[in-house]
């Protein structure tokens, strides 16, 4: 009988070097629903343990890939898994090979960051630092504008450089010393561009 499972030790392997530590890869061999191999073992199985799948519903899957979905390692790690069924040259299924990603760092660095971003709790950024600091108004000006346009200043349009030209100018920043330099800077921008872009704002007004 041919070994058709032999072949994919070696992807298994190449799967786990990549991912390496945070994933484990396991080929089921559904003939004798054993563990066939295992590289880079998170949980405590071996080659030979039981399977625990059942051959019978993965005969009748038609999907060669099944997942993403998620699991949980023996010591109580979040896994995010998927599954490809091997199939001989017949198209019967006659193993898995499993891709299990060990995710409960990334949620650790999801918590961190969210309490980190968390500003609700915090109090008001204190006026008395801030007051008088063009720099910080200009900076507040240009990335609420970003946010709101859903862009970036490499992506912006001639409308939203002439809008966000139009925003600072509102605030009476162009009458700031020394602000256009540092606007200049901030917007990626010629002082020639930015003085055409503010006379045909101004224009406009």
């Amino acid at each position: 009988m041919a070994d058709h499972l032999s072949t994919f030790v070696p992807v298994a392997d190449a799967i786990a070097a990549l991912l390496r530590p945070h994933a484990e890869v396991v080929i089921h061999d559904l003939a004798t629903g054993t563990i066939r191999h295992i590289a880079n073992r998170l949980s405590r199985r071996e080659p030979g343990d039981a399977s625990l799948t059942d051959a019978g519903d993965v005969m009748s899957l038609d999907t060669p890939v099944i997942g993403p979905y998620a699991k949980t390692n023996g010591d109580g790690r979040s896994l995010k898994s998927v599954t490809a069924v091997v199939r001989d040259g017949r198209r019967k299924p006659v193993g898995l090979l499993c891709i299990n990603l060990d995710v409960s760092m990334f949620e650790t660095l999801q918590s961190v960051s969210r309490d980190f971003l968390r500003f609700a709790d915090t109090s008001e950024r204190p006026s008395a630092l801030f007051r008088g600091d063009w720099r910080e108004e200009i900076n507040d000006v240009v990335g609420q504008f970003l946010v709101d346009r859903g862009t970036t200043l490499a992506a912006m349009s001639l409308a939203d450089r002439e809008a966000v030209v139009a925003a600072l100018e509102s605030r009476g920043l162009f009458d700031v010393r020394n602000a256009v330099a540092y606007i200049t800077q901030l917007l990626g921008l010629s002082r020639a561009t930015l003085y055409k872009t503010l006379k045909v704002v101004r224009e406009a007004s």
